[in-house]
């Protein structure tokens, strides 16, 4: 059933699951204890029914159909699968290690590409607190 929807609504799709993972990940500092699947689900359905264009243009059959919403389950799994496996790049890290340094704080964990981003705008963020 997915796979006859528009390519732009595909796409639309998968970034919708970026930004609500991201954004869940971040609400959490990337604390995967923290993680709550049932928690990460409702931010996504109000993503859905809120703020996803792409979903306010989806026929209401497909919408109705459980079939979508298993396939849709599964996209959702493989897409975060996706993004906890890439790794970070080399200019993340040296800029994790530039910041750590400057910081003068204890190196962490970081275990992707999304996670290194995140922590890269933190450490960003607490620098430019720093010399305020």
């Amino acid at each position: 059933m997915l796979k006859q929807l528009p390519h732009r609504m595909k796409m639309n799709m998968t970034l919708s699951i970026k930004k609500v993972f991201e954004r869940y990940m971040a609400q959490i500092g990337w604390d995967e204890t923290q993680y709550d699947a049932a928690k990460f689900m409702e931010e996504w359905r109000h993503y859905l029914y809120n703020e996803a264009a792409w979903f306010a243009e989806l026929d209401d059959a497909i919408k109705a159909n459980p079939q979508f919403h298993e396939q849709l389950a599964d996209r959702i799994n493989e897409i975060i699968d996706q993004l906890v496996n890439e790794p970070p790049t080399d200019e993340q890290i040296a800029e994790i290690n530039r910041l750590v340094e400057r910081l003068g704080i204890d190196d962490f964990p970081y275990g992707c590409k999304l996670e290194a981003k995140y922590h890269i705008e933190r450490l960003q963020h607490e620098l430019k607190k720093k010399k305020s």
